[in-house]
Order: structure tokens, then sequence, then C-alpha cells
């Protein structure tokens, strides 16, 4: 049950973190990129920031999860 559940996270994690990478913009507009500026956040920058954390704790998650399955700590 546990593992099916760390599962479950694992793949939504991968999922939101390929999402993401996706977002990022190699030229430095990224969310400028998808419909105008962004007007979620009250800045480009602001909108990076939040965007490289959010991206940066989903690589942690995922790889933690990662590591976790694949030694069979779970049991």
């Amino acid at each position: 049950m546990l593992t099916n559940v760390i599962q479950g996270v694992w793949f939504f994690s991968a999922v939101g973190l390929i999402a993401l990478v996706l977002l990022h913009s190699p030229k430095g507009d990224g969310l400028g990129g998808i419909g105008g500026q962004g007007q979620l956040f009250t800045s480009a920058k602001s909108a990076e920031k939040t965007l490289n954390r959010i991206t940066w704790t989903l690589t942690l998650m995922f790889m933690g999860l990662t590591v976790v399955l694949s030694a069979g700590w779970l049991g």
C-alpha cells in the first residue's frame, strides 16, 4: 500500500518535472513565451525565480524517491 502511494507521488513528480523543464526558456524569458508575460507573477524575474524553486523541489523529490524505491527500503 505504502509502496503504491510513493510510486504515485514519484510518477507525478516526474511528469511535473518534465512539464516545468519544458516551461523554462533558454533565452531567459521563461513564462513570457506562454500567453504573454505570465500575468500570474508580478515580474518576469519573479516568474523565473518561482519556476526555478519549484523545479529544484521536484528534482530533489524525484531523486530521493528514486533512491528509496530502487533500494527496496520499503519492504
